[in-house]
């Protein structure tokens, strides 16, 4: 029966890419590190493959925010229960943890389906 063999998922080779965020914007620097865990910036990219690299992010306290961004964003999250919305200032979160805040950029940067937990797991914070 030919149509019950299945070849798998390819494998990849991934590399590894190192990035400094000090001076970059937030946006900007999420979208290239996107782009990066999806695997775009290799020639063979297939949407439906996981090629992306591996992307290692260094000195996230040195982030910047454009305009008045940093005093007027808010991060929120939910318990999903009634009133389990929690708001968290971006200027309190990048005092605590700057990494969660190019993580939540980078997060919803990504496709909406079932890789976008498996890619955002290679985005590591040195």
């Amino acid at each position: 029966m030919a149509w019950k063999k299945r070849a798998g998922m390819p494998s990849a080779a991934r590399e590894t890419i190192e990035v400094d965020a000090t001076g970059k914007v937030v946006g900007r620097l999420a979208s290239e590190i996107a782009g990066w865990l999806m695997g775009k910036h290799r020639a063979s990219y297939i949407p439906h493959i996981d090629a992306g690299a591996i992307v290692k992010v260094k000195n996230a306290r040195g982030l910047v925010f454009t305009g008045k961004k940093l005093e007027s964003k808010v991060h929120f999250r939910s318990s999903n229960r009634p009133s389990g919305i929690k708001r968290v200032r971006v200027a309190e979160l990048m005092q605590t943890r700057p990494d969660e805040v190019l993580r939540h950029a980078v997060k919803y940067m990504l496709p909406k389906n079932r890789t976008q937990s498996v890619r955002l797991k290679r985005l590591l914070f040195v």
